[in-house]
Order: C-alpha cells, then structure tokens, then sequence
C-alpha cells in the first residue's frame, strides 16, 4: 500500500520559512544595542541621519531596518526614511517597559547554540563544550558578558515588578532574602514599593558589584544588607520570605535541590520560599517557558520544571508546596519547611 502523498500548503511552507529564520532576531538584536529606537523618538528619519546618529554604515543599516519593517518592527514611511511602530517602542531606553537590553547577541551564547544538534543527542549543555568552563564561572572571567547578562536580567525585573508584585502580600513580611539577586534590581524594587521590608542581597562577588550603587540610587541601600556569597553555601537564616527569582531554571535537578536545601537550613518553621519562575504547561499551546526551556539546556544545562517535576522537588529538599500564583509573566510558587504552617498567607 502507497503511503499518502503528502499536501503542497504554500502557506504552511512559507510559514514554516519564517519560523526557521535568525536572521531578524539577529538584526533585531543589534538594531537594539546601536540604540536606532532613541533616534526615532521625535518622528520618522532617514536611514543616514540614523546612521550618523548610531555609528553605523547607511547602506547596511537600510537592509536591517527594511527586514526588520517587514515584521512590523519600524516602519519605511517613505524610501530610506523609518520610523517607530508598536514593536518597536520598547526598544527605547526612556519606554517605562524598556526591553533596549533584553535581547543581547552574546557571541558565546550564539558558539553555543551552534551546537544544539548535540545538545539533543547527549542531553549536555553545548556551552561548557564550547568554551572549556560552565556558564556561570565564563561570566566571571568576561566582564562585558556579565555586564550585559545583568542589564538583559535588570530590563526584565521592571517587569517582572509590575507584574508580580501585586500578586503576593509583600506587606505582612518584614525582612526577605533575595538569593541570587543578581544586582539587587528586584530587591530595590521590592523594599521601593514596601517600605516596611528590610532585605538582604545574596550573589556572587563580582555580581553584587553594581548593587551598592544601584540600591542607593533608588533610596534603599539603608534597608538592604549585601551578602557576597554563593547559594551552595550557608544563606543568611531567619528571614521570613526567601526568593529565588529564575533562578532553579539554570540547574539541573541534583544541584537545585542542593540550592534548596540551603534555604530550607535558613528558614524558620513559619518562613516562606517564594520561587518566581515559569512553569511549562501541558499541551501544544505557545508559552514562553518552553523557548526558554531549551536556552537553559544549550548554556547550562539546566531545565525549566512542570508543576509536578516543581512539586518532586521541593520535596526533595525538605519543602512543600503551599501555593500556586499565576501573573502575566512569572508563576509565584509558595512553599515552607514540611509540616510547618506559615504564619501569613
């Protein structure tokens, strides 16, 4: 018997054409860094004024921005002259939601997606392959690379605050541990908003660097203690909120639970973990944590969690779910020490 002849659906193949293109995520990307949306915030301009303006070479930056309009993402409103869209809007720096630095093109992280194809035969990460060393102690050693990490996180927590905030009652808590909070963008964001709460900041060394600065320019550097370290070891005890925001994501489940355990030595019977992460759903329907899920996997090898893998383990670590907050971006997972009950909901 004769399998079936499979459809011609030109419009499922010009589709298909453009899901697999990089070419405009990475014009997209750089288009971003030169800052060509800033330019554009008084009105339309031609492509050489935009180039003067960015350093760029006219004749290239016109076959960026034409891709680029071509996905809605500025706009030739007349030959050679552009101008901003919906789309491109967040690319500003002066958008209240700025996303100018949340899409970095890191040359390291672009080595290692070149080897995705390994990544799915062996279940490793491609980026230690590539570069001899994890991700995390790369970043160490590349000034500029963890720079742009941090500023790529930083243009994410504006918001992530406006989005999860609002979902958990901040106000009932006095002192909170952001661990791994990079340069405490979200911690300032917090103590901001709450002005009850005192913080502790947890990262690496050469993380926490620009935190001193950054909590002072916000008014809270008098509420915020900042705690050099690393969240395999000892965390600050007796806090009653923990967090860890996108951070079990970069780990595999053996070192995540390590990362755990660590928090559930620190808390009290009546403390609560709050985990601010995506959680992949079931099903075919697009959700961002699947995309994000297979980043963890070429850099880190890590793995973003189902609600039951979550459930598994914070079990693993001591821990129990208490409860599950869906918002517009991250999921609040609550959890306690097992067999406690929390004193505030």
């Amino acid at each position: 018997m004769l399998a079936a002849r499979p459809r011609t659906d030109l419009g499922a193949l010009t589709r298909l054409t453009e899901l697999a293109d990089y070419i405009v995520p990475f014009a997209l990307r750089v288009i971003a860094e030169l800052g060509v949306a800033d330019q554009l915030v008084d009105g339309p301009r031609p492509v050489t004024d935009l180039a003067e303006a960015t350093g760029a070479h006219a004749p290239s930056l016109l076959r960026a921005l034409r891709a680029l309009a071509g996905k809605g993402i500025f706009t030739e409103v007349e030959p050679e002259v552009f101008g901003l869209t919906r789309l491109a809007e967040p690319l500003r720096t002066d958008h209240p939601l700025s996303l100018r630095d949340a899409y970095p093109l890191m040359a390291a992280d672009v080595r290692a997606w070149a080897l995705l194809g390994r990544c799915l035969r062996t279940g490793e990460a491609a980026f230690p392959r590539v570069h001899g060393t994890d991700y995390w102690s790369y970043l160490a050693g590349h000034p500029a690379d963890s720079l742009a990490v941090d500023r790529w996180m930083s243009s994410l927590t504006r918001l992530h605050l406006r989005t999860v905030l609002p979902a958990w009652p901040w106000a009932q808590a006095r002192e909170v541990v952001d661990v791994g909070g990079g340069d405490g963008a979200f911690l300032a964001g917090m103590l901001t908003r709450c002005p009850q709460l005192s913080g502790t900041l947890l990262d690496l060394p050469h993380v926490v660097a620009a935190a001193p600065a950054l909590l002072a320019a916000a008014g809270v550097a008098d509420r915020c203690r900042i705690t050099p370290g690393s969240f395999f070891e000892p965390v600050p005890a007796g806090a009653d909120l923990y967090v860890l925001k996108t951070i079990l994501p970069g780990w595999d489940d053996a070192d995540a639970t390590a990362i755990l355990r660590r928090i559930a030595e620190a808390m009290r019977p009546e403390s609560r973990l709050l985990l601010l992460e995506a959680i992949i759903p079931a099903g075919d329907a697009f959700d961002v944590a699947k995309l994000v899920d297979l980043h963890t996997l070429v850099l880190t090898g890590g793995r973003h969690r189902t609600r039951d893998q979550l459930v598994d383990l914070l079990a693993g670590a001591g821990l129990s779910l208490d409860r599950i907050i869906a918002t517009p971006t991250l999921t609040v997972i609550a959890a306690g020490p097992a067999g406690a009950q929390p004193t505030f909901p």
